[in-house]
């Protein structure tokens, strides 16, 4: 099993990094999946900015252009309800430098519920300490609100993410909403759509035409070992980066 791990963990960093082309650390609809009690897993986030804005977003920040994000995620599953994660940030620049960005560490909750059938709720709660190239407030956190529908061969969910700074003056609670609708296509193999919204402070949400949303075609296929969530994205409005690309790669032991 160490083996396994390592084999997976490295081949995952060397192979993703060739690309040197950042979105968030991670690009995903949160589901119902948790790992067993007792179980760990681990998760490779990587995205690549293929065409995007050449300017950083504040003073110290980096451009997203060309940017490739990398963000190892690990979680162990404490209860059959309970699941504890945390996360690892690092980028690499246009030019080729590499950054670490700092660390996250979540708390996933998902009601029992039919795995296979019908609704299922949860939520995540993340607190995360990051150095300037990946916010201008150190201390962030957010609220993610989880919730989806099964029905044959349809799976629809919804995530409500609130984010707020714990640092001084770090500016008001805004609001992201996420979704995803996805067709089983075989027994391992799901195709979909995932959409990603930002809309701004919750007490001023702003129009549909600001801030960044993407749309994304995506690909899921369970290949035993481990698992792919892939796809690619287009902005749809002019904040967002025009074209990203993504891939998820996981397994548990």
């Amino acid at each position: 099993m160490k083996r396994k791990l390592f084999a997976f963990v490295v081949g995952a960093v060397m192979i993703f990094p060739c690309f040197c082309f950042a979105a968030n650390e991670e690009i995903q609809v949160y589901m119902d999946d948790l790992s067993q009690p007792g179980h760990f897993g681990i998760d490779i986030h990587n995205n690549v900015v293929i065409s995007g804005d050449k300017n950083a977003p504040y003073p110290g920040g980096l451009a997203p252009r060309h940017q490739y994000r990398l963000t190892p995620e690990f979680y162990y599953g404490l209860t059959k309800t309970l699941e504890l994660g945390g996360y690892l940030l690092g980028t690499r620049s246009a030019d080729g430098q590499t950054h670490f960005e700092g660390e996250k560490v979540r708390l996933k909750y998902i009601a029992p519920h039919d795995a296979d059938h019908g609704f299922f709720w949860g939520a995540n709660l993340e607190v995360g300490r990051t150095n300037l190239y990946a916010s201008p407030q150190p201390w962030n956190a957010e609220l993610k609100g989880i919730a989806g529908y099964r029905t044959g061969n349809w799976t629809f969910a919804i995530n409500p993410n609130f984010d707020w700074s714990l640092s001084s003056g770090g500016g008001p609670v805004t609001l992201n909403v996420d979704g995803k609708v996805a067709y089983k296509v075989t027994e391992k193999t799901q195709i979909g759509l995932e959409a990603y919204n930002e809309l701004g402070p919750l007490r001023n949400l702003q129009a549909l035409n600001q801030n960044s949303k993407t749309l994304y075609l995506a690909l899921e296929h369970d290949f035993g070992a481990f698992d792919l969530n892939a796809g690619i994205g287009r902005g749809l409005t002019t904040d967002a980066d025009k074209w990203v690309l993504k891939f998820i790669v996981g397994t548990h032991f």
